[in-house]
């Protein structure tokens, strides 16, 4: 049996890319120094998100960075042998910013994923992305989603068909907007981020790291609570609220067979009984 040593992140980051890129340094050196092969940063760790998601601050957004451009190289570089997953701004071939997340190792991209799912005003600063898709990396098979992603089943479902063993969801996700918590430990918003997370890692039985923005950005305080999630939904690591790095280990390919011996999710889908209407525009 081989173990994954993996870890999620829960930090601040502003517009300041140079700031990020000392923060995701720190990172990656504390990660490697205790024995970290698998690292998921959060979403938009590279310059920023946005500063509010009603248009009310005026906000240019982050930087938009080329996928193959020099700061991605940047982020391969300082990644090393371990396998990183971290959000930006992309500047698209097409003209288009996207909200992407990439995984980069050993100097290479081995993945990109823009941010399908847009929540209330996002649209108005990102294109969407249009699939989902996982890829193979040294640490095992691979699934990128972006926040708002998670809060739908299909995003999950369709990487764990993809064959995905672990998914890596990366989070600016911010405490409620009305009836806030003074206490984000008890907000409603952070609940369901947690339960989102733990859902998604059940009911495909897949390894989950979950990785969000800590502290406030213009308008938006964001709930921290970066985990690793067994494929039994059972939390092995969280930070909760405050920033820091949620750390576990586990044998994935012992955990999915395990997982998966008795009750297969994937396996004992009837396919037959799902109603076209149930993939119907609502």
């Amino acid at each position: 049996m081989t173990a994954l040593r993996m870890a999620a992140v829960a930090a601040e980051f502003g517009r300041d890319l140079e700031g990020a890129f000392a923060t995701v340094e720190r990172l990656i050196e504390e990660a490697r120094a205790d024995g970290v092969r698998l690292l998921a940063l959060p979403e938009a760790c590279l310059g920023g998100y946005l500063l509010s998601l009603d248009g009310a601050e005026p906000d240019e957004g982050p930087p938009a960075l080329a996928p193959d451009g020099p700061e991605i190289r940047r982020l391969a570089a300082l990644a090393g042998e371990m396998t990183v997953v971290a959000g930006y701004c992309e500047a698209g071939a097409d003209g288009r910013r996207y909200n992407s997340a990439v995984c980069v190792t050993g100097g290479d991209v081995l993945g990109n994923h823009r941010k399908v799912h847009q929540p209330l005003g996002e649209d108005a600063s990102y294109a969407s992305g249009d699939r989902f898709r996982a890829f193979d990396t040294p640490v095992g098979r691979i699934g990128m989603m972006i926040c708002y992603d998670k809060a739908f089943p299909e995003s999950a479902r369709a990487l764990a068909l993809d064959g995905a063993e672990i998914g890596v969801c990366v989070s600016a996700w911010p405490g409620a907007r009305t009836q806030a918590a003074a206490d984000l430990a008890k907000d409603r918003w952070k609940r369901r981020f947690d339960l989102f997370d733990r859902a998604r890692a059940l009911e495909n039985q897949i390894v989950w790291l979950s990785a969000n923005q800590t502290g406030t950005f213009g308008s938006l305080r964001f709930v921290g609570s970066a985990k690793v999630v067994d494929p039994g939904g059972e939390v092995l690591a969280d930070t909760g609220v405050p920033a820091g790095m949620a750390v576990a280990e586990l044998d994935v390919a012992q955990a999915l067979r395990t997982a998966r011996r008795s009750m297969g999710h994937l396996r004992d889908r009837r396919q037959d009984a799902y109603t076209p209407a149930a993939a119907a525009t609502v």
